[in-house]
């Protein structure tokens, strides 16, 4: 999403070339979606696989209509959408299967049960590997295993937003269904690289309440501990942000593969070093409670979220939004 222009302008031979550079570097799962860049980003990412296909696991999505902006579109998960958007994004990609298929958002309208059935009958057909789900909460994944394996469960989850933690981890847990944050690094905001001053009128991150001028002021201090923190551990806040990740997933047994969205060669080769980041139990102890002290919610809309559909949640299982 990030190589569109979604957090500002890219050329599709800048995105290109950041793409290939990761997977020069050693980077093989490449995640996309249908309505990124309404297809652009698949059709770079054409680009990149021609001739290397079997090198990348690749992901795209479907579910979230195409057309309008964030915070605009309306959701499908019916059996007729599902066929519709494979063959458009194979068609895209250049490809006649994708590794990894995900349901972008959950439908209300329609049973999980019956979406998962549609993208089964794809993976019987060849032109699906896997199934993943993006956002559900832990009954929606439950319901979701009874119908086909899920092999990923794709959701924010970051230093500063770790409502999962409650439900949907448990699940994948117990389940055994691997787990891939998006926005690990909060739309870049935890890095410390964001400029508030720069961000421009379309770009995507004005819808969501944690960039609203309000909420970025209050939440200014929280981030200046963050910087702190990751200096001490000799770490860039970007390396401390993806290194804890992979902590907190050894902790709780879920595997973790983080998708930074990497937007230049210089934080691809950033990010990747975060592979070499280690970090001590007290600079984890004192991450913990970072997410508790967060203002402003991570969605434009609490339902498009699992967050904002658990039927029973336990507040005292998480304490972090």
């Amino acid at each position: 999403m990030s190589l569109t222009d979604v957090y500002g302008p890219v050329s599709d031979d800048d995105a290109l070339a950041t793409l290939r550079h990761a997977v020069d570097a050693g980077a093989w799962f490449v995640d996309t979606a249908n309505i990124y860049g309404e297809g652009r980003s698949e059709r770079i990412i054409s680009r990149l696989i021609d001739g290397r296909r079997d090198e990348i696991v690749l992901a795209t999505k479907f579910g979230i209509v195409p057309g309008g902006r964030i915070g605009e579109r309306s959701i499908r998960g019916d059996r007729a959408h599902v066929r519709e958007q494979i063959d458009r994004s194979l068609q895209r990609l250049g490809t006649d299967h994708v590794d990894l298929y995900y349901q972008h958002r959950v439908d209300p309208e329609v049973p999980i049960e019956d979406t998962v059935g549609a993208v089964a009958e794809l993976v019987a057909e060849g032109k699906v590997r896997h199934i993943g789900l993006s956002e559900p909460t832990g009954d929606e994944l439950r319901r979701a295993v009874a119908v086909h394996p899920i092999a990923a469960v794709q959701s924010e989850w970051s230093i500063v937003s770790r409502d999962v933690e409650a439900h949907v981890l448990p699940a994948a847990r117990e389940l055994g269904v691997g787990f891939v944050p998006y926005s690990p690094l909060g739309r870049q905001w935890l890095t410390g690289a964001f400029d508030e001053a720069a961000l421009g009128a379309d770009d995507g991150r004005r819808k969501f309440p944690r960039f609203f001028p309000e909420a970025l002021a209050a939440n200014r201090p929280v981030l200046a501990e963050i910087v702190a923190i990751a200096s001490e551990a000799g770490a860039t806040p970007a390396q401390l942000a993806l290194a804890w990740l992979d902590a907190r997933g050894r902790e709780l047994g879920v595997p973790v593969v983080s998708i930074p969205g990497s937007r230049s060669i210089a934080h691809v080769d950033e990010n990747l070093s975060a592979l070499d980041v280690r970090l001590g139990p007290d600079v984890l102890a004192r991450l913990d409670p970072i997410a508790s002290r967060i203002t402003g919610g991570r969605s434009f809309d609490p339902a498009w979220v699992s967050r904002g559909r658990e039927t029973a949640v336990d507040d005292t299982a998480s304490p972090h939004a």
